[in-house]
């Protein structure tokens, strides 16, 4: 199956494209605007390259005269997307798969898109990453057996030195500060992104301070887990500042005096590296859940650290094994659906091995 990667040589990208390089059953193409550097990695990954805008009208016809079978979009912020690429990839008779992270970009795909790739034969994921893939395979581990899911609270912690992305870095702005519709309590209540840090524990990690951060699950997990009455994500920068710093911008943005924070992505993904000196090269995340079964109540948590800078391969580990399934033949339906439910955490922890990654369950 010929397998396009979008933004084949950037941050996430050029994992993916690594990952599938020489996979049985996949002919890669690394793909973007850069011929250069996409040629580059072309020849490291033993693959061919080709020049694609994702903004080219004539985007359909480009994808169907190569051969295209499966699309893969890394090519962020989806926040400041439409759907024209998972329009072109389903027109021209092509799987898609994408690792977008914006809430209304994952949460509308299926009702835009489910038509398009219904009548084409063909199937298109959003939001093939850490969330909402990875966290609701743990969570569905976490709770087998349990009568109900009531409390969900989810915190990343990246490492200081780990490579970073303008793009990454974009989303995060974008939501910096704004008005974020949150499940508490059994109710929608407003809280605003990146604002209030609070502590939060790992098994393997120090304590930081995580705020809240805008993202898909904090709406599909309410309605998929009925009787949940909240849902939380949180992102706990390793370096103090950088979270105070951007709460700071948070507030600055509500008063009106930042109106649009995502102008100083460019910047502020340069000027992180400065603090790298401060922090270290561990990552994680922790997975919380509380609920019931028998009648009585029940809790979990389940912990992950990535050392050794490892942990942006964590985003793209849903995108590969999703990838890797559908060369295989091994997923025949087809329509538009986002990532929640697809994979299993069985099907995470090789990928976990292979970067020396450490699981936990308890507190």
């Amino acid at each position: 199956m010929k397998t396009v990667v979008l933004g084949g040589y950037g941050n996430f990208g050029a994992r993916i494209c690594r990952a599938l390089a020489h996979w049985p059953g996949i002919e890669l193409v690394v793909a973007g605007r850069n011929k250069a550097k996409a040629a580059a990695l072309a020849a490291e990954c033993g693959a061919t390259s080709a020049v694609i805008d994702i903004h080219d009208p004539q985007l359909t016809q480009v994808l169907s005269a190569m051969g295209a079978g499966l699309i893969i979009h890394t090519a962020g912020p989806f926040q400041e997307q439409g759907y024209a690429v998972a329009q072109a990839s389903a027109r021209a008779g092509a799987h898609y798969i994408d690792l977008a992270d914006g809430r209304r970009f994952v949460c509308d795909f299926h009702a835009a898109l489910h038509s398009d790739f219904r009548r084409h034969g063909k199937l298109g994921i959003t939001g093939a990453s850490t969330v909402p893939a990875l966290s609701s395979a743990v969570i569905n581990h976490l709770t087998a057996g349990w009568d109900t899911v009531a409390d969900i609270d989810i915190c990343i912690a990246p490492a200081q030195t780990a490579p970073r992305g303008v793009a990454t870095m974009a989303a995060v702005l974008g939501y910096c500060g704004a008005p974020i519709q949150v499940w508490d309590g059994g109710r929608w209540n407003t809280r605003h992104g990146w604002e209030a840090p609070a502590t939060v524990s790992f098994k393997r990690l120090q304590p930081r301070l995580g705020a809240l951060c805008d993202i898909p699950d904090l709406e599909l997990f309410p309605a998929h887990y009925a009787g949940s009455r909240s849902v939380m994500f949180r992102a706990a920068l390793e370096v103090g500042i950088s979270q105070r710093g951007l709460a700071l911008l948070g507030a600055l943005r509500r008063r009106g005096i930042v109106k649009h924070p995502q102008r100083f992505a460019a910047f502020l993904n340069r000027a992180a590296g400065w603090l790298d000196p401060f922090g270290s090269a561990l990552g994680g995340m922790v997975v919380r859940v509380e609920g019931s079964r028998d009648g009585q109540r029940e809790r979990a948590a389940w912990h992950i650290a990535a050392d050794d800078d490892h942990g942006p391969e964590i985003p793209c580990m849903a995108a590969v094994l999703l990838a890797r399934k559908i060369a295989a033949g091994a997923m025949s339906s087809s329509g538009a659906m986002t990532s929640m439910n697809l994979l299993t955490l069985a099907e995470f922890e090789p990928e976990f091995a292979k970067w020396k990654m450490e699981t936990d369950h308890g507190a």
